[in-house]
């Protein structure tokens, strides 16, 4: 009987025990704060998705977003507005003086708002980078997000709409008309006082921490605020669609010059360098997969097969190359094995546009570096061979060099120069890289420029009355 008596007290101690522990534990409550006090971008959609996984990890009560923005880009803001709504831990806004545009949307998105006095909300229209309106098409699909976002948070037990998704809608098209509040014409922008009388907002607070404690009740609390790191902000600057197409400007250029001069230099480096810099952050931030990747590379390959391996057989040429650009874009997008139903649609359009001016800008700089390099002054006539070969180049092929013998003098990968009876010709080889100082047959000659195929590893005679060149690598001249 005192046994049992024993284990009854030792019970309801434990209990005591677990009761003022798991008390003391739950009355002190974790705040995060994530401060957005810049353009909205995809440096601060990472702020966003770092602060929020933070703070699910820490077991955080409420995620305050300090709000403080005129907008910016719009694929970032629907990404951190679709983190805000799913988020595990609820989301609250502090509107410190503006949330405009895509700041407006996000807002819309967070579980309750909370404005300064003075502080705006709105003018969501989409516009370029100069401040004028995109076509409707733009307009509709930013309308259809911003009621959207509203309706998620549903009705009262009114039947009333907690955030009007009119008066959303207002934000983007100045034809939507809100009796009592804005005209046709006119695209809507709430003051805090206004948001508040339409329901738009939950209260005016001057400090986050007045909302957190007279309007979310918390009073023990602990604040935490995520304080970004220098890679993130290096992350995003390379996140950044700009840069991007500038990247792959670099990677496509580089491939290309790299192809048209001997050995391992600067435009392969430049290539591979652009290459993980634009891979990299996709693959870190979760949207670039390895099979994305994988496609770039064997789109390379192929492309390098259809040069040097099988030239003339355009289906490894165009199959590489429809390689390359799937393997780009579609590591933009948060796509599954091809699968785009969770991708929107601005996001698709986006990720090709970036694609397109890369590839568009390496065209433009391969056409008007072919035509600098080796003339005037400068690094252009600095980074190529400068030798009297430029100046013996034969101007027209004659037909009847199909068959004769010559010698490359340069490296033939697959473009190069070969001499024939004491003339040097512009040639490219019909089996891919021909070692400098093979001997070499032309197989046939085609619009001023002439193909050959090697004959042998050593060069072959020079003709009787040709003169003799040697050629010096190290004065990059040919002596006669």
């Amino acid at each position: 009987m005192r046994r049992r008596l024993f284990f009854v007290r030792l019970w309801w101690l434990a209990s005591l025990c677990f009761v003022i522990t798991g008390g003391a534990s739950s009355a002190k409550k974790l705040v995060y704060v994530i401060a957005i006090h810049k353009e909205i971008s995809h440096t601060t959609k990472l702020y966003l998705s770092n602060g929020l996984a933070e703070a699910q990890r820490l077991g955080a009560d409420a995620v305050l977003l300090h709000l403080n923005t005129y907008g910016g880009l719009l694929d970032a803001a629907d990404s951190m507005r679709t983190a805000v709504m799913y988020s595990k831990v609820p989301v609250y806004a502090f509107v410190d003086n503006n949330a405009a545009s895509a700041g407006a949307l996000i807002s819309i998105a967070c579980k309750e708002i909370y404005m300064r006095k003075g502080a705006t909300i709105g003018a969501a229209s989409v516009v370029d980078g100069k401040g004028e309106l995109l076509p409707d098409k733009y307009q509709s699909y930013m309308r259809a997000m911003m009621r959207a976002t509203a309706e998620t948070h549903g009705r009262d037990s009114s039947g009333r709409w907690r955030r009007d998704p009119l008066l959303a809608e207002a934000m983007v098209d100045e034809r939507t008309i809100v009796p009592g509040l804005v005209d046709s014409g006119k695209v809507l922008s709430l003051t805090a006082e206004e948001a508040v009388r339409w329901n738009f907002c939950e209260g005016i607070a001057e400090t986050k921490e007045e909302v957190i404690e007279h309007f979310l009740n918390l009073h023990d609390y602990e604040l935490r605020a995520y304080s970004p790191s220098w890679f993130d902000n290096f992350k995003g600057f390379l996140l950044n669609p700009a840069l991007q197409s500038i990247l792959i400007l670099i990677i496509i250029g580089g491939i290309y010059f790299e192809l048209q001069t001997p050995g391992m230099g600067f435009p392969s480096i430049a290539a591979v360098a652009a290459a993980v810099l634009y891979f990299a952050p996709l693959y870190l931030d979760g949207l670039a997969a390895n099979w994305e990747i994988l496609l770039f590379i064997i789109g390379l390959l192929l492309i390098a097969v259809e040069l040097f391996v099988l030239p003339g057989f355009v289906f490894f040429g165009i199959t590489g190359i429809v390689c390359v650009i799937a393997g780009l874009t579609m590591s933009l997008l948060d796509n599954t094995f091809f699968d785009f139903r969770g991708v929107a649609p601005n996001h698709i359009s986006n990720a090709a546009l970036t694609v397109l001016v890369g590839l568009t800008g390496a065209f433009l700089l391969i056409i008007w570096l072919s035509h600098k390099i080796g003339t005037g002054r400068g690094i252009f006539r600095r980074v190529s061979l400068q030798t009297n070969i430029e100046t013996s180049v034969a101007e027209v092929v004659p037909q009847e060099l199909k068959g004769c013998r010559g010698m490359a003098v340069t490296v033939l990968k697959p473009s190069g120069k070969v001499l024939l009876n004491g003339q040097y010709y512009d040639a490219i080889s019909e089996t891919g890289f021909i070692e400098q100082g093979c001997s070499v047959e032309i197989v046939r000659t085609e619009n001023t420029q002439i193909y050959v195929i090697p004959v042998s590893t050593f060069p072959s005679p020079a003709p009787e009355k040709s003169p003799t060149f040697v050629y010096d690598h190290s004065l990059s001249k040919v002596h006669r």
